[in-house]
């Protein structure tokens, strides 16, 4: 080796010497980045537990109230720096580890002795010799696996079932037309509420209700809850269901739709694989945050720590599994989807990938896993929805950083747009042949939903900044949606175009998500208040009342009745006219 190659080579090691040295402090700083985040959990802030005590004591302070949501936003601020941070080092480790692979490699050449042929002498007669024994050892070889093969053949019989229905049978699956007549149909999906805001997810019904007072609307039951979380109701024929708990012990309620009679209550436990010490859960989310899901034949129920359980409508087990403890800075809040056959669980997480989030498909049957694919996402609190559009029936996601679509039928991925940040808790909504995204406290997007791959600089249809909500998800149809704030900022926008057509001030604080039952738009505050609204391009009051409990969860609509979960009651609202004439 040369000179100028010597030189090359110590060059080239102190490049690599360094660019260890450098990946040493990223990765340093940022292990200390995260420990020092995971010390300062912003729920077990002493400042911010002291104010909510505060508040407690006084539930009307409002100098309590503006220093806590002044706390909230330096804590999502906080939280998004240190994703930024995590995205900058992880690339930092990259450049960093291919400087030293690089240079490593270069080295290695530099120092490599050229290979020199040898020469040897051969003795021909002993190559002939062991070359004939070879080839006779390898036909020997083959006759012996010949004669094995066909022996098999003639003598083996298979443990496998003689065709696809015993096939079916084993695996746990129903016969094509038992499965066929097993499924609901999409009028049983419509005539109920199966999910989180509805059948398609939007929040919407075509039905009318009467929600004034003074011509018969009104209470018709009220049923005590006594178990703690803030899934809304889903509905089917006479059952309503909810699910409650804490770290000691979690449940489905069954309630009868007509009086508020509770059918049956079924604990949840010793689901195989779920964890011996239940992991601690912020009060904000708890573990009974995702609403339910049901097919008419059984209800689904999933709680933050993964326990996916299916009850049959008697309350017996129908099937459970551990999903894995969800890694969520405020724990795990998505709600369960559903479609004929087949219960959408989606696992974003913080950890994100690979390996961390992922869309699941199970069979509502058996709970057997239909396809899993994996997500490029991070942690997310809003839940999928399910419709049709461009002759594919979708399920579209919000997480960080991505809106993505997947097909129903194997979950590939169809399309992706880099939009989300913050901490993702609006659901998406399909209105009018668009997809809309939430961008907390920041954007409302309208996506076109027929693009293939990334579709962020092809597919946005339009986006806008005002009255954009952090919590509740916006509901629409054709021609307008409508966003609500959690400090009751109200507004409707033209859904082709996003064209701001009016805001109103609600003056009270709403978590609910907005509803559209008929041709009234459905606004619940946190307090009790009970407003609806014409469904139009101008803001007119239709009805207010006033319910005597604190309310966090979406209404569920179905069969003339509304009905809504309170911190202490379910509460079924309708016309009472009708219930006293024995309808």
């Amino acid at each position: 080796m040369n000179a100028t190659s010597v030189q090359e080579v110590r060059w080239l090691t102190r490049v690599a010497l360094i660019s260890i040295a450098f990946c040493l402090l990223v990765c340093g700083y940022m292990l200390y980045q995260h420990a020092l985040a995971s010390e300062r959990d912003p729920w077990k802030s002493p400042q911010l537990l002291g104010l909510k005590e505060k508040l407690r004591i006084s539930p009307t302070d409002e100098t309590v109230k503006q220093e806590i949501r002044r706390l909230d936003l330096e804590f999502r601020k906080r939280y998004v720096r240190r994703l930024s941070l995590n995205r900058t080092g992880g690339w930092l480790l990259v450049a960093g580890a291919a400087a030293v692979l690089l240079a490593t490699r270069q080295a290695a050449k530099l120092q490599a002795r050229p290979w020199l042929p040898k020469l040897r002498s051969a003795d021909a007669s002993a190559e002939r010799k062991l070359s004939t024994q070879a080839c006779w050892s390898v036909a020997g070889i083959g006759v012996v696996t010949l004669v094995s093969l066909l022996t098999l053949a003639g003598t083996a019989s298979s443990s496998l079932p003689e065709s696809a229905a015993a096939l079916d049978k084993l695996l746990g699956k129903s016969s094509g037309a038992e499965a066929t007549a097993s499924l609901p149909t999409a009028a049983e999906f419509q005539a109920n509420w199966p999910q989180f805001r509805g059948p398609n997810g939007s929040g919407a019904t075509t039905n009318e209700y009467n929600f004034d007072e003074k011509s018969g609307g009104g209470v018709i039951w009220k049923s005590p809850i006594l178990a703690a979380g803030f899934n809304s109701p889903v509905v089917w024929s006479n059952r309503v269901f909810i699910s409650g708990g804490d770290a000691v012990k979690r449940t489905v309620r069954c309630f009868d739709t007509a009086d508020g009679k509770l059918l049956w209550q079924r604990a949840i436990e010793n689901i195989p694989g779920s964890p011996a010490t239940l992991p601690e859960m912020p009060e904000s989310t708890g573990y009974a945050a995702p609403t339910m899901a049901t097919d008419g034949r059984r209800a689904f129920v999933m709680f933050a720590h993964g326990d996916l359980a299916a009850l049959n409508f008697d309350g017996s087990l129908a099937w459970a599994k551990n999903l894995g403890v969800p890694k969520n800075m405020y724990g795990h809040a998505s709600s369960l989807a559903i479609a004929p056959g087949k219960l959408i669980v989606q696992l974003d997480q913080d950890e994100g990938a690979p390996g961390g989030s992922k869309l699941l498909a199970l069979d509502c049957a058996t709970g057997r896993e239909l396809w899993q694919r994996p997500k490029p996402t991070h942690g997310s609190w809003a839940s999928p929805i399910i419709f049709t559009a461009a002759n594919k029936t979708q399920i579209v996601t919000l997480a960080l950083p991505f809106v993505m679509s997947h097909s129903l039928a194997d979950g590939a991925e169809l399309w992706r747009a880099e939009l989300m940040s913050g901490e993702v808790a609006p659901s998406p909504l399909f209105a009018g042949g668009l997809v809309f995204a939430t961008v907390p406290s920041s954007d409302l997007a309208a996506i076109r939903p027929d693009g293939s791959g990334d579709v962020t600089k092809s597919h946005v249809a339009w986006k806008v900044s005002e009255n954009v909500p952090d919590i509740t998800s916006p509901v629409g149809n054709d021609e307008l949606v409508f966003t609500v704030t959690t400090m009751g900022d109200l507004a409707c926008f033209e859904t082709a175009t996003g064209k701001l057509i009016w805001q109103k001030d609600l003056e009270f604080e709403v978590q609910a998500s907005p509803a559209i039952a008929g041709h009234q738009l459905v606004l619940v505050g946190t307090k009790g208040e009970l407003v609806t609204a014409q469904v139009g391009r101008e803001y007119k009051g239709l009805t207010r009342a006033k319910l005597e409990d604190s309310f966090h969860a979406s209404p569920a609509f179905a069969d003339g009745k509304m009905f809504l979960r309170g911190v202490t009651n379910l509460w079924c609202w309708g016309n009472q006219k009708e219930v006293a004439h024995g309808r």
